[in-house]
């Protein structure tokens, strides 16, 4: 099963991956947890570039590149291999990360995005895509608090300053997505406690693992 998580930045999605490998390993269940961009060696250097506030000039077409040449990486070294001996794969954003930072929020072409990853990648999509969906003021709050008392670096933090408008943006398009594929996509209120939130993932994945 390939599982992501997906959501603007605040919304829990680290925490809350945490919890879904202690669920599955209670239940002796092989599961290999992951992100992008990142999840690999060249991935992490990428990833590096993609996410410092240095790089605040960072073109939208190059920044796109960058992410394609990450899920590259990606999915030949980590993903697929680990589908293929049947491991669960629950991965910290995916393809539909770059649907809305680049195509809704930047503006680059959204058909252009879809065509590369059916070219690329064989259109590989997860099993199931759970949305933490949180308002973006309360999101970057929440992201923010956690730069200044020091539990995420500050080297991560070129999408946490931008404008409001640009969460916004991005949040409507998870919203977007999540319309045009229901049977793919489970959206939950992150405004929620984490117990709450997890309880809500816990129900939707157990019953796709009867499914399975």
């Amino acid at each position: 099963m390939f599982i992501t998580l997906e959501g603007i930045e605040g919304s829990g999605k680290t925490t809350q991956i945490g919890r879904l490998v202690e669920f599955f390993e209670d239940r002796e269940i092989e599961c290999v947890t992951t992100r992008q961009p990142g999840g690999t060696l060249i991935g992490e250097n990428i990833r590096s570039i993609l996410l410092d506030p240095a790089n605040s000039a960072l073109e939208p077409l190059a920044e796109l590149l960058l992410y394609m040449a990450d899920r590259a990486q990606h999915i030949n070294e980590l993903i697929r291999p680990a589908l293929k001996k049947g491991k669960t794969v629950v991965c910290d954003r995916y393809f539909d990360a770059t649907l809305v930072y680049q195509g809704f929020a930047r503006g680059l072409s959204i058909e252009l995005i879809r065509q590369l990853h059916q070219l690329l990648f064989d259109d590989l999509k997860p099993d199931v895509t759970l949305l933490l969906d949180l308002s973006p003021q309360v999101g970057l709050k929440r992201a923010w608090q956690q730069l200044n008392n020091g539990q995420r670096s500050g080297d991560e933090s070129r999408f946490e300053a931008e404008a409001v408008a640009f969460h916004e943006k991005v949040r409507a398009g998870y919203l977007e997505l999540a319309r045009l594929e229901p049977e793919r996509f489970r959206i939950i209120d992150a405004a929620q406690t984490q117990n709450q939130v997890f309880a809500a993932m816990r129900k939707i994945v157990s019953s796709f693992l009867k499914q399975s």
